[in-house]
């Protein structure tokens, strides 16, 4: 975290109303897709139920959202480029708000995977585009002021969507974690008619369809053969045949990089060596990360008999924790460097997580809470740490390209680490039993194979150069 915290009434400072109208509608957008990607984690148990579904195989309402967002938002900067930021914008908040209605209208799950994935396609233009207005909006003297005050709804959004989630399931229906948007998104779209510009960019070169269109077969298809042979019942060779067109497209979209003029995103970036090593650290370390925001809950509720509203409740001292850890985040990496801190408190993060396979009935609440607060503060540090070394020693034309490349892997690892927990626990429950009271074991195994999934991905960041001694302060706080 930065030493000195942006003003939270930085909006009032500026000069022209219509400006601050518009950074509240960026805000309020970033508010709401940041939302939408927690606070359906406590209501899964609900929507279940009412779908006549079992809760270990609601994972797909989580991937649908994130996968959706990791494939769109490399071509939101492009498109709103082409047509303007204001036809973007309005357009992104018409999706979100449409494919909000139809989630609280599903019937089924499928129909509410397909509408999450309507909802995340509009959510993930809402940052990059609301962003890249402000940029073309507002005097450089007054990025700073205005940027920081964009960014602080979105840090606040996923640390209340399981708490807010809940209380919202238990007071009315899950159907109201949707519905909510809908007059908000209205406000929102009426507002950016009035005072957002249609800020364009002349001249404008050509989108690399090409490139875009491997990167995202690879990461659908690497999506979906996880999730194959449990989530969607697929055969050995369908999930086999998955892997190997994921990794064709990957390889087809490096051939296709190097003969480029204008690639998506440049192989120069991966000569970086610190964004190299940060972005794979991103995406193996984030799939143990990602996925404790779904099992904790789930396990909470499933397993224990907790009601939606206590479930997000226990999900306040992770938040809180991670909060006041970042003041050291910034400390530890000031005094022993990124290796040493990301090194050891990956390794620490992974051992956290497979200690929640302790979690029982018989356990005190005090210990269970205190576990949680624990498991915030070392993932809090180690969002900060992995999104910083990353972004580092990026600068002129790789700051953009690099910034957005590590966006769209921390989407995918969020996809991931969701469709990897589903997968486990359906393997252990199916080898387990499918009786109520026999679920905990398998949440029980899920948890240590995610905590040991982290810990060997330290070994990704020992392969940072321990001679940096250099650092700088962390300055992106995203915990995307």
């Amino acid at each position: 975290m930065p030493s000195v915290t942006p003003p939270v009434d930085a909006p009032s400072t500026l000069p022209d109303p219509k400006l601050r109208i518009m950074l509240w509608v960026v805000a309020v957008g970033f508010f709401m897709q940041t939302l939408d990607s927690t606070i359906v984690n406590t209501a899964l148990p609900s929507m279940a139920r009412s779908l006549g579904e079992s809760p270990l195989r609601m994972q797909s309402v989580i991937i649908a959202y994130s996968l959706t967002m990791a494939v769109v938002i490399p071509i939101s900067g492009w498109l709103a480029d082409r047509f303007g930021t204001r036809t973007i914008f309005q357009t992104a908040i018409g999706l979100f708000v449409l494919g909000s209605l139809l989630c609280a209208w599903a019937p089924t799950l499928p129909f509410l995977t397909a509408a999450r994935v309507v909802q995340g396609a509009g959510g993930a233009m809402l940052l990059p585009v609301g962003r890249l207005s402000v940029l073309r909006t507002f005097p450089r003297e007054q990025y700073l002021q205005a940027l920081s005050f964009v960014a602080i709804p979105g840090m606040v959004g996923p640390l209340i969507g399981p708490t807010l989630g809940g209380w919202i399931t238990q007071t009315f229906s899950w159907h109201w974690i949707f519905l909510i948007n809908v007059p908000v998104g209205i406000a929102g779209a009426l507002a950016t008619i009035r005072y957002m510009p249609n800020a364009r960019l002349p001249g404008i070169g050509r989108f690399d369809l090409a490139g875009y269109a491997f990167l995202a077969i690879a990461m659908v298809a690497l999506s979906f053969s996880l999730d194959g042979l449990a989530g969607l019942g697929f055969q050995h060779a369908t999930v086999l045949l998955l892997l190997i067109g994921s990794m064709a497209a990957l390889t087809a979209y490096v051939f296709h990089a190097r003969r480029s003029a204008a690639p998506l995103f440049t192989l120069q970036l991966f000569g970086i060596h610190s964004f190299s090593v940060g972005l794979l650290g991103n995406l193996f370390a984030r799939i143990g990360n990602g996925a404790m925001p779904f099992l904790i809950p789930l396990t909470l509720q499933v397993s224990l008999g907790y009601s939606p509203l206590d479930a997000g409740m226990m999900m306040v001292p992770v938040t809180v924790a991670g909060m006041a850890s970042k003041r050291v985040a910034t400390r530890l990496i000031e005094r022993y460097g990124y290796r040493r801190v990301l090194v050891t408190n990956t390794f620490v993060v992974g051992l956290v997580m497979a200690s929640f396979a302790l979690i029982s009935p018989k356990v005190p609440l005090a210990i269970t809470l205190v576990q949680l607060a624990f498991f915030g503060a070392v993932n809090s540090i180690q969002f900060t740490a992995m999104n910083t070394v990353a972004l580092k020693d990026l600068g002129g034309v790789t700051a953009s390209s690099g910034n957005s490349l590590l966006t769209m892997v921390q989407m995918l690892s969020m996809s991931l680490a969701v469709t990897s927990a589903g997968a486990l626990l359906a393997t252990f429950q199916a080898g387990i039993g499918s009786h109520h009271f026999e679920t905990l074991p398998a949440f029980h195994a899920t948890f240590i194979c995610v905590g040991l999934i982290t810990s060997a991905s330290a070994w990704i960041f020992m392969q940072l150069d321990p001679e940096v001694v250099d650092v700088v302060k962390p300055e992106r706080e995203e915990e995307v």
